[in-house]
């Protein structure tokens, strides 16, 4: 190996250290948190939330916007901006798990419980109904998980019947860009949830059937009274 091909491997390495930075900010973990729930918000929305004058907001989404965990959009007078990615969700997800509680009191919970019975981790199931949901479908044999190393999961010929009878088509879901299914690990749960495209049909499909409702402002999600009926016949009967 020259020397010169070793400088540009070492020019290639991800910077970690200054998504780290970015993201370690108190403000701007706050504002990646609101963008969770899988909306696109506003600035001032988003100054609201993190607790901040509207320049202050400005200035953080500047920086989370030039290191690419945000993007942004213009429509008439406003300028939305949302999560890069479903990546950067499973990034915060992840060192939500890693993270200390404040204060750091095992045997206290700093989880607010509508955020621990069912939420959105970007645009999937999460929380205790997601986890519920992901070992429901393994335990029906719907879902299998393959023997490699990223938890990724494949779905059987009677999961592809069940999920069609809820409006998911798996095939579309498997050529698709995004990658398929997998567990992604509930920071509240410590289990996996269902991540992937076939995570966010489910949640979207339990969302347009009117099993789920948002609650606003917020990642939570409600059940409804059809969604108590028709989601626990279809885990248990389909």
């Amino acid at each position: 190996m020259t020397a010169s091909s070793s400088a540009t491997e070492s020019t290639t390495q991800p910077d970690i250290g200054r998504v780290a930075a970015t993201i370690g900010d108190p403000t701007r973990i706050r504002m990646l948190l609101l963008l969770m729930e899988g909306r696109s918000l506003t600035a001032k929305e988003l100054a609201y939330g993190a607790g901040v004058e509207p320049a202050t907001a400005s200035a953080h989404l500047r920086r989370l916007e030039a290191d690419a965990l945000i993007t942004s959009l213009s429509s008439g007078r406003y300028k939305y901006f949302g999560l890069r990615s479903p990546a950067v969700a499973e990034m915060i997800e992840s060192l939500l798990v890693v993270a200390p509680e404040k204060p750091a009191d095992p045997r206290r919970s700093t989880v607010p419980e509508n955020l621990r019975a069912a939420r959105l981790c970007y645009d999937h199931l999460a929380g205790q109904l997601g986890t519920e949901v992901s070992e429901k479908l393994l335990s029906r044999g719907w879902l299998t998980q393959l023997d490699d190393t990223h938890g990724a999961y494949e779905v059987t010929p009677e999961g592809e019947q069940a999920l069609a009878a809820i409006g998911v088509d798996v095939n579309a879901l498997r050529n698709g860009r995004r990658r398929f299914a997998y567990g992604c690990m509930d920071w509240s749960e410590r289990r996996p949830h269902l991540a992937g495209a076939l995570g966010a049909a489910v949640a979207e499909r339990c969302i347009a059937l009117g099993w789920l409702a948002r609650q606003k402002h917020s990642r939570a999600l409600s059940m409804t009274e059809a969604g108590q009926r028709e989601l626990h016949a279809w885990l248990h009967t389909a």
